[in-house]
C-alpha cells in the first residue's frame, strides 16, 4: 500500500471493485472482436444478436428466479437495457460520420457527468478524491483519444455521440438506484433482452438490412453475448456496494485494455496515448485515497470522547 502523510489513508480493493476491474479487461477485448465483426454484419443487427445471446444465457444461469419476475423487477430491467441500447446505438450513428478519436473524446464527458448525477440522484456528495480521481480519468480518455479528437464539429455525429453520454451515465446511475432492491437475475434477464428488441427493431428504421450468412458474425456474436452475460450481471452485483462515481473511473479502464489488445494484435499506441493509460491507472489509486479518522481521547474524570486538535496528533505510518 502506498504511504500517504497527513490524514490521508489508501483504502484497499474490496472484491466487488476487484470484480469491476476484471469485466473492464474483459470489455477492452470486445472491441477488436466488434471491429472485425463490422466487416460482416451491420451494427444494429449485431448489436441485436449478440444481446440476445446474451439475454438467452442469462435465462439458463438465472433459471430458477425467472418464476418470481415481479413487476419492479421488470421494470427496472428495462429500464436499464433502454439506457444500454441507446449508448450503444448513438455512438455507433455517430461513428458513421466521425472518427473513432472524435467519438472517443466526446464519449469520454459522461465521467465528469456521474459525480454530479451521484450528488443530484442520491443527495449525497462524493469526496473530493472522487472528483479528483474522476478528472484523471477524463483527461486520460482525452489523451487517449489522441489530438486530432478535440476538432469536433457540431455535425449530427457529433451531436448523437454527446446525447449518447447521457445515457451512459444513466445506465450507470440506474444500477445503483434499483441495487439491493430488485432480483439480480432477473433484473440481468430484462436489460440484456430489452436491449436485444430494440437493436432487431433498430435495422429497419436506420434501413440496415440482414446481413449475408458468416460464421464470423455468428462466432463473435456468440462469444460477445456471453461476455456481455458476464459483464452485466457483474455490474449488477457490484454496483450494491461500489458508488456510481467509483464504479465509473473503475470503468475508465476499459480503453487502457483494449488499447492492450489493439497492440497485441499489432497496432502501435503512440506516445500520448501511453500517458492516458497512465493517468487512468492513477485516477483509480487517487479515487482509493480517504481522510483518516480523527483520533479521539478521553479526558480525565469525563467520559465523554473529544477530538485532539491537530498539533497534538501523532502520526502513524
Amino acid at each position: 500500500m502506498m504511504h500517504l502523510p497527513g490524514r490521508l489513508r489508501s483504502v484497499p480493493l474490496s472484491r466487488q471493485e476487484l470484480a469491476l476491474i476484471a469485466i473492464t479487461t474483459v470489455w477492452g477485448g470486445t472491441f477488436l472482436a466488434v471491429h472485425i465483426a463490422m466487416r460482416h454484419s451491420g451494427p444494429m443487427f449485431f448489436v441485436g444478436l449478440r444481446f440476445l445471446v446474451a439475454g438467452l444465457l442469462a435465462c439458463v444461469l438465472f433459471r430458477r428466479v425467472l418464476r418470481g419476475m415481479t413487476w419492479a423487477d421488470a421494470g427496472a430491467g428495462a429500464a436499464i437495457g433502454v439506457m444500454i441500447f441507446l449508448g450503444y446505438g448513438l455512438q455507433t450513428f455517430g461513428l458513421q460520420t466521425v472518427s473513432s478519436s472524435t467519438s472517443a473524446f466526446l464519449t469520454a464527458l459522461y465521467v465528469p457527468m456521474v459525480p454530479f448525477l451521484q450528488w443530484a440522484v442520491f443527495r449525497k456528495r462524493p469526496g473530493a478524491m472522487m472528483f479528483a480521481g474522476a478528472a484523471l480519468a477524463f483527461v486520460g480518455l482525452v489523451l487517449l483519444a489522441g489530438p486530432s479528437a478535440v476538432r469536433v464539429g457540431v455535425g449530427p455525429g457529433e451531436i448523437a455521440t454527446l446525447v449518447s453520454t447521457v445515457p451512459i451515465a444513466g445506465e450507470i446511475i440506474l444500477i445503483s438506484v434499483f441495487a439491493g432492491r430488485v432480483n439480480l437475475g432477473r433484473v440481468t434477464v430484462v436489460q440484456l433482452l430489452t436491449c436485444s428488441v430494440l437493436g432487431f427493431i433498430a435495422v429497419p428504421v436506420v434501413r440496415e438490412g440482414i446481413p449475408a450468412f458468416s460464421w464470423v458474425w455468428v462466432a463473435t456474436a456468440a462469444g460477445l453475448g456471453a461476455a456481455s452475460c458476464v459483464i452485466q450481471a457483474t455490474m449488477n452485483w457490484a454496483q450494491k456496494f461500489v458508488t456510481p462515481t467509483r464504479a465509473t473511473i473503475i470503468y475508465t479502464g476499459e480503453p487502457v485494455w483494449a488499447g492492450i489488445f489493439g497492440r497485441i494484435a499489432g497496432d502501435r499506441l503512440p506516445g500520448v496515448a501511453i500517458a492516458g493509460a497512465v493517468l487512468i491507472v492513477a485516477s483509480v489509486l487517487v479515487s482509493e485515497i480517504r481522510p483518516r479518522p480523527r483520533p479521539r481521547q478521553r479526558t480525565p474524570g469525563d467520559s465523554r470522547v473529544v477530538d485532539l486538535p491537530p498539533r497534538d496528533r501523532t502520526q502513524h505510518d
